[in-house]
């Protein structure tokens, strides 16, 4: 009999502030609980005077180092550039 314990998806997301467009770049195990850490104030300084933010994508990931891995080159140049062919019908109303 083979016992297989649950696995930990490792989510990579972008959040987005509804007053100035800006938008946040991070990864987490638990999504629902760090998305509602952002918009009470409590996601770091980079998110805390905002509480206005909300998610505009995300992808899960079973490996940890690939989530941070991915996390980090949706912030370089190439990964919003990404980002903004993946959102274009999103963004399309902002451009």
């Amino acid at each position: 009999m083979f016992f297989t314990r649950p696995q930990t998806m490792y989510w990579v997301y972008i959040l987005e502030s509804q007053s100035d467009k800006s938008w946040y770049i991070g990864y987490t195990s638990n999504l629902e609980k760090r998305i509602k850490e952002h918009k009470d104030g409590l996601g770091g300084k980079t998110t805390k005077e905002k509480g206005d933010w909300e998610i505009i994508y995300c992808e899960g990931y079973r490996d940890k180092q690939d989530a941070i891995g991915r996390e980090r080159f949706l912030k370089s140049g190439s990964g919003r550039g990404f980002i903004k062919k993946q959102l274009k019908n999103y963004l399309l109303p902002f451009s």
